[in-house]
């Protein structure tokens, strides 16, 4: 691997790497624009990604860059930012440095302090071989392979039912896990069968189309309460939503699912679209940093931080957002925003010699989810909304949040094309879409393998001649075999 050490080794002023381009990363790195210090922000992906909003462009609704735009171009402005793509895979807390790699190149970065928001992935408990089959909803990626499989399932099922085939299976979509993702999802996908659909098809009826959501908690939306919960579960069975609770997903294969059910009943369900939307692990940097400072793991991977954010020990490491265990705090983009505006601030106020700020406290904000046009569901503090007041309460929200004025106003006309017509402005996909991930994740080191890194024609040369060599020794193995019984002469008479 080639190994490139960045910045100087007597900086000038104060080093803040900070690790993840999501909502934690981005807004500690806008919190720091003012502060006399050099920010190096280093992510996996080279876009601010807004999650909530994934569901919208795996179902049609809205584009990839409206939810996702470049992070350089959002901090263009800041002149003490450097933007670098890189996933981490390393934290070296004794040294202070930051190791990442891209294709196969490893660089260094030393740091005086550290903001760490490398968020979560999805949990499949244990079970990760049901991702082949059954795509989350963490990335870009992920959108766009499901909106391939979602859209493609119709596609396929026009043509077996022209063929005369059942096509019971390819519209058929199973939604494992009743949170406010799994709900968004199952809704609009109900939607886009029995609204959007309905006239483009010749040979199927999308209005048959089965939508199954499945999870083996007792209720929908288990944060939101009981009567939210159950008021949640109603609107979705009215759009034709089947709601099974008490599920749990045992198997998952290319053509469907098991399902055991509390009574111990186990069945399947044949479907070639399966969502997960069920669960979430911290980052694998929460490991790297409990094994380094003894800060204690919770099931899910997030590590328990100081009441300041910080590790034990380590008062210039901060960690914020999905990976940090603290009071209970929720997964949600709340708490990563102000948790890296305070932790920015605490480092801001150290090089000012200010006194440390009070320990951190969350400050909630409210919970909403989107059930379909017109119907959503809100929590803020003791009140509680239903219906079109939380839906459009759940667009300003969202609204205020989408980063980019450009991002915003074309984001509104999608919506008005989907909400108050029929039209999905974003329908496009491509085989490259549902299978690519499929086929990276054959090669042994993904990507990597297909770039040419330093030194790698060298090797595949030796590794040719290697082989020839082999092959020679075996020809004159074999010469000797012949001549000692006899055969020699006669192989080479035949020869010539």
């Amino acid at each position: 691997m080639e190994t490139t050490t960045t910045q100087g080794s007597t900086p000038q002023r104060h080093r803040v790497v900070v690790v993840g381009s999501g909502f934690g990363g981005l807004f500690g790195t806008k919190a720091l624009r003012r502060a006399d210090v050099d920010i190096t922000m280093v992510a996996k992906t080279s876009h601010h990604l807004f999650q909530p909003l994934l569901y919208q462009v795996a179902t049609g609704i809205l584009s990839q860059g409206e939810i996702a735009p470049p992070t350089r171009e959002v901090l263009s402005g800041q002149k003490n930012v450097q933007v670098l793509l890189g996933e981490v895979t390393g934290i070296d807390l004794e040294r202070q440095e930051v190791t990442s790699q891209v294709l196969g190149r490893d660089i260094t970065l030393p740091y005086d302090s550290l903001i760490v928001a490398a968020g979560a992935g999805q949990s499949y408990f244990g079970n990760d071989q049901f991702a082949e089959y059954a795509p989350g909803m963490k990335s870009i990626d992920d959108a766009l392979e499901l909106r391939g499989r979602i859209f493609g399932a119709f596609e396929m099922a026009e043509l077996g039912a022209k063929r005369g085939d059942n096509v019971d299976h390819l519209l058929t979509f199973v939604v494992v896990g009743a949170g406010p993702t799994g709900v968004e999802m199952a809704g609009q996908i109900a939607e886009l069968a029995h609204r959007t659909l309905r006239r483009d098809f010749r040979a199927i009826n999308t209005r048959t189309a089965r939508v199954v959501l499945l999870d083996a908690a007792p209720q929908v939306l288990p944060p939101f309460g009981a009567k939210l919960g159950a008021w949640t579960s109603r609107e979705l069975e009215k759009l034709g939503v089947e709601v099974q609770l008490g599920a749990m997903v045992t198997d998952v294969d290319e053509r469907g699912l098991e399902v055991r059910y509390k009574d111990g009943r186990i069945e399947r369900i044949n479907t070639v679209t399966k969502i997960w939307a069920a669960g979430v692990q911290a980052s694998p940097l929460g490991r790297t940093l409990a094994e380094q400072t003894g800060a204690p793991l919770d099931r899910a991977g997030r590590i328990g931080v100081n009441p300041d954010l910080t590790l034990p020990g380590h008062p210039e490491v901060f960690v914020v957002g999905d990976m940090i265990s603290l009071d209970n705090l929720p997964g949600v983009a709340q708490v990563a925003i102000q948790g890296a505006k305070y932790a920015a601030n605490e480092i801001d106020g150290r090089l000012k010699g200010k006194p440390a700020q009070a320990p951190f406290k969350y400050r909630d904000k409210g919970s909403m989810a989107i059930i379909s046009r017109f119907r959503a569901v809100a929590m803020v503090g003791k009140l509680r909304l239903t219906g079109i007041l939380a839906w459009l309460m759940w667009l300003a929200v969202h609204l205020v949040y989408i980063t980019g004025f450009k991002n915003r106003v074309t984001a509104v006309l999608h919506w008005f094309v989907s909400f108050l017509g029929r039209g999905r402005s974003e329908r496009t996909t491509t085989e490259q879409q549902i299978f690519a991930r499929a086929a990276l994740g054959r090669l042994r080191h993904g990507a990597t393998d297909l770039v040419s890194a330093p030194g790698a024609y060298d090797a595949a040369r030796e590794l040719l001649d290697e082989s020839r060599r082999h092959e020679l020794e075996q020809q004159a193995l074999e010469e000797s075999r012949l001549s000692d019984s006899g055969e020699r002469g006669v192989k080479t008479g035949d020869r010539v």
